[in-house]
């Protein structure tokens, strides 16, 4: 028992941030790996002309992270934020082999494997709703904003590793690219099971299951000074008691009461806006798009997914450096204003210009991934974990994560069917109005958050609930 104990004293703080956050590459990756894929598949199976089926195999997994992320959060209080990651990886391995043997079978063929991928998407959701709330857990108060940077950083770094290796395999023969593509999602889950497998439980879950000396041994691990290890103690078990009060007063008709309804209208609002902008009609599609603006065949585009890729991770570093720097609203309208315009700009163009260089509006779309990579992309969940006051805050966020993987959902189930019926460039202004609706929205409906308490942030809420009681009419 000492021997395994110096062995987990070894442990470094780096190291269980690392792979406490490495569960953002599986999201990141299976994010990504379709936008390669999916040239190949729709040569291989003959989709050319079935946009319906080609939405429904990228949408699935998205399909199924809205029931993962609400599942793992309720089963992860019983058994454990390590547990659950860990069951997240298997899932995610297993789904990711059986996604590259699919059968050849005709048509059945795309049903099975937008089933499978149901089923890895509850991995996703999983790995989505679990990696935040252990690297919360776990980071000290004055880091927690860079470390949620840092899991946007292995986001958009997962994509980008799938981009690559999109890329390095668009050579094989094409049944053994995608298939390869798909199947090597595997290996990062593998990564992450053996790193995890290290990594103790979380000390929040360990107190809530009475177990406090197992969560000091946890906190020895990554704090430097015993008093700083007591008085995190305190912290965890007062706000676990508030939590445990705040979850008997409360229900779901609480989150719509005058008192909360604003703060929870403008979190669940950011969470949906971000994805209904259609940034992932990008990730998901980006050599479908240049092929139809160009002409030339998806399969030879998978250069633009690694362009896209390293803009997303220089924006989240971006991100880390300005975090602290600039108003959380201020960040948002711009981005959203400058990606509004990306979208309309060329719509507007080319009905000007009808002779406009086809490659404009792909020019347009890395303007778009640029500043959606260091405002909303991160943003969203910066806000969305600060707005909510604790008395509704479990329930608020699950909200607020549904509302986020159905706009994801519905964007990559409709963007292939809406540019078979339109001009790309109308989709895309569509969009774009999307994302000014959204500046409006930011700009009337959400509070600012930075500097700001988490108690100041409740006060403001609860005061504008009072306006709104006490004056309808505004």
């Amino acid at each position: 028992m000492n021997v395994m104990a110096k062995a987990k004293k070894k442990i470094s703080s780096a190291f269980i941030y690392f792979f406490g956050s490495f569960g953002g590459i599986l999201f990141g990756y299976d994010i990504g790996v379709m936008t390669g894929a999916l040239p190949f598949l729709q040569a291989d199976w003959h989709l050319e002309n079935a946009a319906s089926l080609v939405g429904w195999i990228t949408s699935a997994v998205m399909f199924g992270a809205i029931f993962g992320g609400a599942l793992a959060g309720q089963l992860s209080d019983k058994f454990g934020r390590r547990k659950m990651i860990l069951m997240s990886a298997i899932v995610f391995m297993i789904f990711s082999v059986l996604s590259g043997v699919s059968p050849d079978i005709g048509e059945a063929s795309a049903y099975y494997l937008i089933i499978v991928r149901m089923f890895l998407g509850l991995a996703v959701g999983a790995a989505s709703a679990l990696v935040p709330a252990y690297m919360s857990e776990m980071a000290p108060a004055k880091a927690r904003g860079r470390l949620s940077g840092l899991n946007q950083t292995m986001i958009v770094s997962g994509m980008l590793l799938s981009y690559v290796v999109d890329f390095l395999l668009k050579d094989l023969p094409g049944e053994w690219a995608w298939r390869l593509m798909l199947g090597l999602a595997a290996v990062p889950a593998l990564i992450l099971f053996l790193g995890v497998l290290r990594l103790p439980e979380s000390p929040r879950f360990l107190l809530r299951k009475g177990d406090e000396a197992q969560a000091r041994k946890v906190l020895s691990y990554i704090r430097k000074n015993p008093a700083e290890i007591d008085q995190e103690l305190a912290s965890i078990k007062e706000t676990a008691k508030e939590e445990r009060q705040a979850n008997q007063k409360t229900s779901w008709s609480t989150l719509f009461s005058s008192k909360y309804r604003y703060l929870v209208i403008a979190g669940v609002g950011v969470a949906a806006f971000q994805q209904f902008q259609g940034a992932n009609a990008i990730f998901y599609y980006i050599p479908l798009i240049v092929q139809k603006a160009t002409g030339q065949a998806a399969s030879s585009n998978l250069m633009w997914p690694i362009v896209q890729g390293i803009i997303l991770v220089i924006g989240s570093l971006v991100y880390m450096w300005i975090a602290d720097k600039f108003n959380r609203r201020t960040l948002l309208m711009v981005g959203g204003a400058v990606m509004g315009l990306s979208f309309i700009l060329p719509a507007v163009i080319n009905w000007m210009m009808p002779n406009m260089n086809p490659m404009t509006i792909v020019v347009f779309l890395c303007i778009y991934v640029a500043f959606y990579s260091f405002t909303w992309a991160p943003l969203t969940w910066v806000l969305v974990g600060e707005i909510f006051p604790l008395a509704i805050r479990g329930r608020a966020s699950g909200l607020a994560s549904s509302f986020n993987w159905i706009g994801s959902w519905l964007v990559g189930l409709i963007f292939p069917i809406m540019t078979a019926s339109m001009p790309q460039e109308a989709v895309f202004a569509i969009f774009g109005i999307i994302c000014i609706l959204g500046v409006i929205f930011v700009k009337t409906c959400v509070p600012e958050t930075r500097g700001h308490t988490l108690e100041e942030i409740e006060e403001q809420g609860t005061n504008h609930g009072r306006v709104k009681a006490t004056n309808p009419e505004n």
